[in-house]
């Protein structure tokens, strides 16, 4: 499988992906929407296990962590779907939308770990700058749907005594100036990490992005989780 085919696969799927959120936000074209993300997965699963196949030298040692890793995910999906009632639906999404953003930043941190195995690596060993920003923004955006998800399902859920997840907004005095602070930070550390690659720069990005996650959430109530839940699903694809 060439790389050209592996990136015209992908781009379907995303295709595909977009299609599926249009399709999810009514109602009435709700069946086609699924049935678009569906088709998207597949084709994105199978082309990563094909392009997996190939980097390993034609060998199926590599879908041992892919397989692992769909068995642990697939479990815990299961185990939540079958748990949250139809009309708690949003919590379950909550749920799925943090999961993916902790992937998300796993996978940037493995690509930043060991970039050769990604095939990013120029000539002389380092991340190419174009790339630094795009594993950067990824690992924050992933760090933010995460712990933003989190505190959403805890408000969503109700059945947490913890202050941070109850439906009640959480605000103090100064709330936006530190979150413009903490902003600002991220994108020192985001040049940074351009810079100089340092990956202390990158994980204190991924701390930043933990952090932003939960100070711009709290302060919303839980009933408009829901509507929360469906913006951060749309921002983090």
């Amino acid at each position: 499988m060439s790389m050209n085919l592996v990136v015209l696969l992908y781009l379907v799927a995303s295709v595909f992906f977009i299609q599926a959120l249009k399709g999810l936000s009514h109602p009435t074209t709700s069946i086609k929407g699924n049935r678009f993300g569906m088709l998207g997965m597949a084709i994105a699963a199978v082309t990563t296990c094909a392009l997996i196949y190939k980097l390993a030298n034609d060998s199926a040692a590599g879908l041992t962590y892919v397989l692992l890793g769909l068995v642990v995910g697939g479990g815990l999906g299961a185990v939540m779907a079958k748990r949250v009632e139809m009309t708690k639906m949003p919590e379950l999404v909550a749920f799925m939308h943090s999961m993916i953003g902790l992937a998300a930043v796993f996978i940037a941190v493995a690509a930043v770990v060991e970039p050769w195995a990604f095939g990013i690596t120029a000539k002389n060993g380092a991340i190419p700058g174009g790339n630094r920003i795009e594993l950067a923004l990824g690992a924050f955006i992933g760090a933010i749907t995460f712990t933003g998800s989190v505190i959403a399902f805890g408000k969503l859920s109700g059945k947490y005594k913890f202050r941070l997840f109850q439906g009640a907004p959480v605000t103090f005095k100064g709330q936006h100036a530190v979150n413009a602070v903490l902003g600002l930070a991220v994108l020192f550390f985001i040049f940074g990490f351009w810079h100089s690659q340092s990956f202390t720069d990158f994980l204190l990005i991924i701390v930043l992005g933990f952090l932003l996650g939960v100070l711009i959430i709290i302060p919303i109530g839980g009933a408009d989780m829901p509507v929360v839940v469906s913006k951060i699903g749309r921002a983090h694809v």
